[in-house]
């Protein structure tokens, strides 16, 4: 089911988590956060809006990383319900498109439910104060055409960095529903 990421009161705090990837290494938000903010990417492997931006979400990611960001992509789905989303899955969709970044499984869905995240992809883009700054799409191109993208998510993040704000206006991501249990 298509839906799209609803709007958010902006400025709230990032909920605290551990979770851990799919070879069992535990990763905590505060040891992600990096000195410029977090993005909290809410994604998995077979949605097919997810597919059409993986490459670009990794590139941008490594820009982040490299202005200071910390960058963690989260898998909340219930894999038993969608095996293509199981932790082997994950860890051959991560080395695939290169993954920069840890790739996590939320098992008990409660880090997507605290979050709120309601389709893959699903964006949260957190301040160096651990506050939301941006919730909306990775850019404004159509499914498989990247062509003439305008990178918002970066752009808003960079935005975080220099002034703690993200933009006035911010575009819904859309995705698939999370699978939840």
């Amino acid at each position: 089911m298509l839906l799209e990421s609803p709007d958010v009161e902006i400025g709230w705090k990032a909920v605290g988590f551990t979770l851990k990837d799919a070879k069992g290494q535990p990763f905590s938000s505060e040891q992600l956060m990096g000195e410029s903010g977090l993005l909290v990417a809410f994604i998995c492997n077979h949605c097919p809006y997810v597919k059409a931006i993986i490459d670009r979400l990794v590139e941008d990611a490594i820009v982040l990383q490299k202005e200071g960001f910390g960058v963690v992509a989260i898998m909340s789905n219930d894999y038993r319900i969608v095996p293509q989303d199981s932790p082997e899955n994950m860890l051959e969709f991560a080395s695939k498109h290169g993954f920069s970044f840890p790739y996590l499984i939320d098992e008990d869905q409660s880090v997507g439910k605290v979050y709120d995240a309601v389709c893959t992809p699903d964006f949260f883009g957190f301040n160096s104060a651990g506050e939301l700054q941006y919730r909306g799409r990775l850019d404004d191109a159509k499914m498989g055409d990247d062509s003439n993208r305008t990178p918002e998510l970066l752009e808003a993040m960079r935005m975080i960095a220099q002034t703690g704000k993200g933009p006035a206006v911010q575009h819904a991501s859309m995705g698939c529903s999370i699978k939840w249990t």
